[in-house]
């Protein structure tokens, strides 16, 4: 399907410094599809198995979801904002990610998705029905596309704080005392995953799914062998979208990295993180603000040791924005902020991170000793 990916006519060919000092070379990776089978509209939920679903739901209010639904078996969690739920986690005998599921725009798309991969329309298996398409992305991930069901209602808000700004007082005779809770979550807003076949399953996403890439990273002095990490949004034409519904990066491993969740503003951010940290939990980076996306971020563990983000002002591109490309770094993760931890980048040599090395560079995959060794040089620049 390679050959089908170009510009298009109303694709900006220069960045314009709009959120990258270098656009594409000539020959490089438009980073979008002529003719997507489907345009998804959303991410919109994760899945996960955990083996204790009481535990999960302890984290999960601490750090922000309200509760959709819960069974014995199944814990549905949501955000304030109306529509489907966040997550879904199902008891398990392990504790995994299993995989994502997009939200289609109309319910024809899941007939064009079902004729072009040979999958079935099927009864969705969430919290007010709808249907949904099963397929299996080229890293391996179940990947779901649904539509329909029944929306959830808008919760309250929290609401974010009144600022002033020099001489823009929009505060008087008030003080700010923002309360010391659970950040309060609205949407989810991204998915980062890590894959040995990054180039395979970077164009499964672009056309099976019709998304477009609006950063990419390359590793120092291999840019001509390509990206090896995008930040790819939803293709929403003239309406703007996140700058990054799912992210993904070449590495010796196959999993979840760490999913995100919109929460209103750094005191949100800042406030929900204090009390994070009172219960124990831990903080694996921030708080600081990220250079691809502009959001402010802060990085927690749960218990089960995934890692999930609050962010708050993130970026958001309508369609014509052409892909960014930089060269992949620590340092360039951050606009400011602490350094990076070994936690956050997955630097400790565990034994099974030892165990994916070995078995990236002896299979059929795109890892090999160069993309190894500039994979640590930029974790160490």
């Amino acid at each position: 399907m390679s050959e089908t990916r170009v510009h298009g006519p109303d694709v900006r060919t220069a960045h314009q410094d709009l959120h990258s000092e270098e656009g594409a070379l000539r020959g490089e990776h438009p980073g979008r599809s002529r003719n997507p089978v489907i345009k998804v509209a959303d991410l919109a939920w994760l899945e996960f198995e955990k083996c204790d679903l009481d535990r999960a739901e302890v984290f999960a209010r601490d750090f922000g979801f309200g509760v959709a639904a819960r069974t014995e078996r199944e814990l549905w969690l949501r955000g304030t904002y109306g529509g489907s739920p966040c997550m879904v986690i199902r008891r398990g005998r392990t504790s995994r990610f299993i995989g994502p599921a997009f939200r289609a725009a109309e319910r024809s798309d899941l007939d064009r998705l079902a004729r072009a991969t040979g999958a079935d329309v099927r009864r969705a298996d969430a919290p007010g029905g709808g249907e949904a398409v099963d397929l299996l992305d080229p890293s391996g991930f179940p990947v779901r596309v649904v539509h329909g069901g029944e929306r959830l209602p808008a919760l309250p808000e929290q609401r974010p704080l009144l600022l002033n700004f020099g001489t823009d007082h929009r505060r008087t005779n008030a003080t700010q005392r923002p309360p010391r809770e659970p950040s309060r979550i609205q949407r989810l807003g991204h998915v980062v995953l890590e894959t040995r076949v990054f180039g395979r399953a970077l164009d499964w996403y672009l056309d099976i799914l019709g998304m477009i890439v609006s950063d990419f990273l390359f590793l120092d002095g291999q840019r001509d062998r390509g990206p090896t990490m995008a930040f790819i949004r939803c293709d929403l034409g003239s309406v703007p979208a996140d700058h990054h519904t799912l992210a993904m990066h070449l590495g010796p491993g196959t999993g979840y990295v760490h999913s995100a969740y919109q929460v209103p503003d750094l005191d949100s951010i800042a406030a929900g993180g204090e009390y994070l940290k009172e219960r124990g939990y831990l903080r694996s980076w921030g708080i600081g603000r990220h250079i691809q996306g502009s959001q402010l971020f802060d990085y927690w563990r749960d218990p089960d040791r995934f890692m999930l983000e609050h962010f708050a002002d993130g970026d958001l591109f309508s369609r014509d924005v052409a892909p960014g490309w930089a060269s992949m770094s620590t340092s360039g993760l951050a606009q400011w902020g602490p350094p990076a931890t070994r936690d956050f980048l997955g630097a400790s040599p565990s034994p099974q991170r030892i165990r994916d090395v070995i078995e990236a560079l002896r299979g059929d995959n795109e890892m090999d000793p160069a993309r190894l060794l500039g994979l640590l040089k930029a974790a160490r620049s």
